[in-house]
């Protein structure tokens, strides 16, 4: 039997029916490349066990009840049984009768502990299986838009520089094959001088990447001889602490020469670039998104909070009427107008069939999605702008052939503006002008988050209202003056200049996603001044003064 199923099988005797292990691999860094079936796995795991690199990468698809032991163990923690190790935690897991994930960065294949953990496993007669993930090697060099092969063929070698031993340098030494190595960033220029040294001309380029598929991803571009000498002049060596895992491509077949067409990742406009959202995590999922596709890294910072109304007996009998048929339109203004509907109508006991006969209209395109996750389709959404100027725009007058009824439901915020109510009324309509929720300012985010806002840790900001610049600054304190300030509109933009903020970007038309693109154009600006001026670009929170250490005596 295997040792490590013999000293667990010794430690806790199995009882009632075995688990199943599935070994998933997390892949390089980015959790857009779990497969499918890696998702399913980590949904229906009763226990994960993965390093934090990988838990980094899975935790977004981890059920909230799913036992995390690696998670809950501070460093210096005693161990849970003698031995313990992940092997173990596994095994006892899996012994118990549960559903086990074991996650490992990049691919199980290729991990050095898995194969001996899989023979533990059946030797215990354990059930496991396989998801393969996207090995490091193969994802990093993608990324750094570095083709492992050309049309001419080619062999390619990889090759843990960790473990190499000589015959392996001398065979590598000596061939022509293009290498990806994983090694350390530390340790880079020995391996380069290794290589030189077992037959690899000094003049062979390679390319090195660190935090390979992530935003934080860093590529340079030298040859053997070069190459500590490079990283010297870029600053990243020598450096205290916990060695970096870099993967290097070497090779003469021109790969390296074409990066700068190729490298597409880090060529993103936006690409890590550390952008604040002052909205709330469900308000900013879909801006959220088209800056990741930017390349940038978003935070959500809520600066408002929803309250109910303080006298609820408004939108009580609103409600009331929409059933009994007092409305031929109710129109929705915002994502929290159809929350404060929905938690009204599930007080009731009602559901989206109460809708049957009313026309429902959408001030935009998130909040019609909101109402169609409520069962309900909107009759109406602006065609051009999203606002309640655009709204107008659509709006059918009053007709008393082909409307029976007169009267409109808005369902709206406390601070709202009086646009829609007043041109509803002007095309001869009546309006039951609702406090459907109150906004207030939000609780400060924390000090950590404060003092990057104040700080210059931030290189953007997006306003998408007044009232996101006063809250903002209200609760966190203004941003650095180095940081990007992007607003949705000249209001907004008014605002802020009134806070002492330089507004830098403004977006062409009241939307966010227009606001997200203005953004990333101006940042595709930026890198363009910089390639033309041949300097090397950095991002906004790049330029802030570093602070002076304080002198000891």
């Amino acid at each position: 039997m295997n040792p490590t199923a013999a000293r667990l099988a010794r430690a806790e005797p199995t009882t009632g029916a075995l688990g199943h292990v599935t070994f998933l691999g997390a892949g390089p860094g980015d959790p857009g490349l779990l497969t499918l079936r890696a998702v399913e796995a980590l949904a229906q795991a009763d226990v994960l066990v993965a390093d934090p690199a990988a838990y980094e990468v899975v935790r977004g698809h981890v059920d909230p009840g799913t036992d995390t032991p690696l998670q809950g163990m501070a460093e210096g923690d005693p161990p849970v049984c003698a031995g313990d190790d992940a092997a173990d935690l596994v095994m006892r897991a899996a012994s118990a009768g549960k559903r086990v994930v074991r996650a490992v960065v990049g691919d199980p294949g290729m991990d050095t502990d898995a194969a001996g953990d899989m023979l533990a496993l059946a030797d215990a007669g354990i059930t496991f299986e396989v998801v393969p993930g996207v090995a490091r090697a193969v994802g990093v060099a993608a990324y750094a838009g570095v083709p492992l092969r050309d049309a001419e063929g080619g062999d390619v070698r990889f090759v843990d520089a960790r473990t190499a031993d000589e015959r392996c340098w001398s065979e590598i030494g000596g061939s022509d094959a293009t290498l990806v190595l994983s090694c350390a960033l530390e340790t880079i220029g020995a391996t380069a001088s290794r290589l030189v040294a077992s037959g690899r001309k000094p003049d062979t380029p390679l390319t090195v990447t660190v935090a390979g598929t992530t935003t934080r991803q860093r590529t340079w571009t030298a040859t053997l001889g070069t190459v500590e000498r490079t990283l010297k002049s870029a600053k990243v060596l020598p450096a205290a602490g916990a060695e970096r895992p870099v993967i290097a491509v070497v090779g003469e077949r021109g790969a390296t020469a074409r990066r700068d067409r190729l490298a597409w990742f880090e060529s993103k406009p936006l690409f890590g670039w550390n952008v604040l959202v002052p909205r709330t995590k469900e308000q900013a999922a879909s801006l959220s998104d088209q800056l990741r596709s930017y390349g940038a890294v978003p935070s959500e910072v809520p600066t408002i909070a929803v309250e109910p109304p303080r006298t609820p007996q408004q939108m009580d009998r609103a409600v009331k009427g929409l059933v009994t048929g007092r409305y031929e339109w109710i129109a929705f203004t915002s994502v929290n107008a159809v929350r404060a509907i929905r938690e009204k109508f599930e007080e009731y006991g009602l559901d989206a069939r109460a809708f049957a006969g009313i026309k429902v209209a959408a001030v935009g395109e998130q909040t019609a999605r909101s109402l169609v996750e409520f069962g309900v389709r909107p009759d109406l959404v602006p065609s051009g702008e999203q606002s309640a100027a655009g709204l107008l725009e659509d709006w059918p007058p009053y007709d008393p052939v082909f409307d029976p009824i007169d009267r409109i439901f808005l369902p709206r915020a406390d601070i709202a503006t009086e646009t829609l109510v007043a041109g509803l009324v002007e095309m001869g309509w009546e309006v039951d002008d609702v406090t459907a929720y109150r906004t207030v300012r939000a609780s400060p985010p924390p000090a950590e988050t404060r003092e990057a806002i104040k700080g210059g840790g931030f290189d953007a900001v997006l306003f998408t209202s007044s009232s996101t610049v006063r809250n903002l600054v209200g609760i966190a304190g203004k941003p650095h003056n180095v940081t990007v300030i992007a607003c949705i509109g000249p209001a907004t933009a008014r605002t802020a200049q009134e806070h002492g903020l330089r507004v830098d970007v403004l977006a062409p038309e009241p939307s966010v996603h227009q606001l997200a693109e203005a953004l990333a154009d101006f940042g595709a600006a930026r890198r363009d001044a910089a390639a033309r001026a041949g300097e090397a670009l950095k991002r906004p929170s790049e330029k802030r003064p570093q602070r002076r250490r304080a002198r000891t005596t």
